[in-house]
């Protein structure tokens, strides 16, 4: 008996390593090597690739890709039909597995519906990804990125409301208006702080 949910429909792959907790509904593919963490939640139709690490309490909705290369941390959260890639420059009738570029999304982040990453990226903790974005470069930590490519258009609390910085001599703080949280800017980085 195992202490995860796996949907009759759905196959898991000889090897695929999966936390306790975590439940994966109709239609997915996860494949040998793949390691989930424990309470994750897994939609409809997504497919994890070979050596895709995921962390605990991370949520994937429907038609969602994650191919080879790909780590997700912890409290991720995922929009339907998210797309991964990892190869820069394919071709079908050349053989590029040697090429594979690691992505990285860091805890907390949240990709919009309908977001593609373009490989070898990483995704700041807690940053904020809009529906249809195309991030082809870094994300910062606690920003709000959108757009074809994506660019930064301000910064995020880690409870998911949008940050006002207010100007000091060197940094730039904000607290949040929903939870509390304190935050300083300076040099366009953006971190956590005790108290302002």
């Amino acid at each position: 008996m195992t202490d995860y949910f796996i949907h009759d429909s759905s196959y898991v792959d000889e090897g695929a390593r999966i936390g306790t907790g975590t439940k994966v509904w109709h239609f997915c593919h996860i494949m040998g090597s793949a390691q989930i963490g424990r309470n994750c939640k897994i939609g409809q139709n997504v497919f994890v690739g070979s050596d895709v690490i995921i962390g605990d309490k991370v949520k994937i909705q429907n038609n969602v890709s994650i191919f080879t290369g790909v780590i997700i941390e912890e409290d991720a959260f995922l929009g339907p039909s998210v797309v991964f890639t990892n190869v820069f420059n394919p071709r079908s009738s050349i053989g590029r597995k040697d090429q594979y570029r690691t992505t990285l999304v860091k805890k907390g982040a949240s990709l919009g519906a309908n977001t593609t990453v373009v490989c070898g990226v990483t995704l700041g903790r807690y940053a904020f990804v809009g529906a249809g974005a195309v991030i082809t470069h870094d994300v910062p930590d606690y920003a709000l990125v959108y757009g074809n490519p994506a660019r930064a258009h301000g910064w995020m609390c880690q409870c998911g409301v949008k940050l006002l910085f207010l100007k000091g001599k060197n940094t730039e703080s904000a607290a949040c208006e929903a939870c509390g949280f304190h935050y300083v800017k300076s040099e366009n980085c953006v971190r956590k702080a005790n108290k302002l």
